[in-house]
């Protein structure tokens, strides 16, 4: 028959070793994860924490490490991060994201990314925004980083006889983001026209309560941005229409 080890675990919870007497050569003082303090015993009645079980002469082979428990064996009682834990799934359960505040950062945010990953060390291969298509390719890495449902080339109702993609949906936040980059043959006049028909095609949208507009224009084609935002933003009930043109003040 086999036996318990001792597990050390850190104020925070996180496993640290979960072999305290046979492996003690990875013992720490403070957790590589979080910088918090690590305990082996139970606080309120001091017996060992249960870590792995070890029996003599038998190696186990892979499984991973033995889960931190979160309440002691012997008394019964919570370990400090059970609680901590419990918090943090109530704060991610009860907090709303602001959506319109976190894609207004990422497209604000855009060109300087966009700029930033064009220096790369020993000039290595890079994205360079040359199109309308690296626009998409970057701007649905940024979303990424807050959103996991993201619907890509997302086929849109028919409208006038017709039928048009829209380049991203953020189905659960009911968000259609649409993205245009400007170009000698895209100046305001032109992109005007098309943000105007796009508007009206995603009113039959199901799953558009905002349209976000996204438009890239390095070099400078837009001679007045904040007129045209102002003109097409609007705020209506059935769906808010919001157009970023960035960078601005060329």
């Amino acid at each position: 028959m086999g036996k318990y080890d001792a597990y050390l675990v850190c104020e925070n919870g996180h496993g640290v070793n979960d072999s305290y007497y046979r492996s003690p050569e990875f013992n720490k003082s403070f957790c590589t994860v979080c910088g918090a303090s690590t305990l082996k015993s139970c606080p309120n009645c001091k017996n060992d924490i249960q870590g792995d079980y070890h029996v003599e002469n038998v190696f186990s082979v892979g499984g991973g490490p033995t889960p931190v428990p979160d309440i002691c064996k012997h008394c019964g009682k919570d370990f400090p991060w059970r609680s901590k834990k419990k918090l943090i799934s109530k704060t991610n359960i009860s907090t709303d994201k602001d959506d319109i505040l976190l894609l207004e950062t990422i497209m604000d945010r855009f060109h300087l990314v966009a700029k930033q990953i064009r220096q790369r060390y020993d000039e290595r291969s890079t994205l360079d925004i040359k199109d309308e298509y690296d626009t998409q390719d970057l701007m649905h890495s940024l979303l990424r980083l807050y959103y996991d449902d993201i619907r890509s080339e997302e086929w849109n109702p028919s409208y006038a006889g017709g039928s048009t993609r829209s380049d991203f949906l953020l189905k659960n936040e009911k968000i259609v983001i649409e993205i245009k980059k400007t170009r000698s043959t895209l100046k305001t006049k032109q992109l005007g026209e098309q943000l105007i028909i796009d508007i009206a095609k995603y009113k039959t949208h199901p799953d558009c309560k905002l349209l976000y507009c996204f438009v890239y224009d390095p070099e400078g084609y837009i001679t007045n941005p904040r007129g045209l935002e102002n003109d097409l933003n609007d705020e209506s009930k059935e769906m808010k229409v919001k157009v970023k043109i960035i960078p601005k003040g060329h």
